[in-house]
């Protein structure tokens, strides 16, 4: 897909603000610290669109980004940081909760895990939420250039393992750094977009 705009729109935090204009959403959720900010700059092909910070767990919001003025992309607050008060995480969770409950038929949802840890139990506990919300999550592993070619197809195994899915379940191995990935992933995104705006869908990029 050709990238012709690409703009942040806003920050919510509360269930009040979610955006409901009729436009798909591609929801981006997973780990503090797991590369997702350079995933989506990659993807969109901007260096600083989403914020990379060195501190996990600065992401507190759900935020919007508009791109070629026709889907978003949705990231959603990082789950796992424990340096947060459990105010903070409660807060945290209640909002992951509001959002899946409101684009539950309507979101397609992009659960990105380390490669090079693996899938921890918050990532299991994460793939089952979404789940029990009526979503199939596209699975994602970055930052394989950490671990070595060799060892990618094995850590993807275990991932897939971890993660309950079919011996030949897709898992997308994926590089902000190298560019791996970034086709395969585009080409779920674009799937999901084109049956989005297919007459009889529960929600166009056309309808008001």
């Amino acid at each position: 897909m050709k990238i012709e705009t690409a703009r942040f729109i806003r920050s919510v935090v509360d269930s009040g603000g979610f955006i409901d204009d009729g436009h798909p959403e591609i929801a981006f959720v997973g780990r503090s610290n797991v590369g997702k900010s350079s995933l989506l700059n990659r993807l969109l092909k901007r260096k600083t669109l989403a914020r990379i910070s060195s501190t996990p767990g600065r992401t507190r919001a759900v935020n919007y980004f508009l791109i070629n003025e026709g889907f978003y992309f949705v990231d959603l607050p990082g789950y796992g940081y424990a340096r947060v008060s459990k105010s903070e995480r409660r807060i945290w969770a209640d909002l992951m909760e509001s959002y899946f409950r409101t684009v539950a038929q309507r979101a397609m949802v992009i659960h990105i895990v380390d490669a090079k840890v693996g899938a921890t139990e918050l990532d299991i506990q994460a793939s089952d939420y979404v789940r029990s919300a009526g979503l199939e999550p596209t699975i994602v592993a970055t930052k394989t250039d950490r671990i070595g070619r060799s060892r990618v197809p094995r850590a993807i195994s275990g991932i897939r393992r971890s993660l309950g899915l079919a011996e030949l379940g897709e898992v997308i191995p994926f590089s902000a750094r190298t560019g791996l990935g970034v086709k395969e992933l585009w080409a779920e995104i674009d799937r999901y977009l084109e049956a989005s705006s297919r007459p009889g869908s529960i929600r166009g990029m056309n309808d008001d």
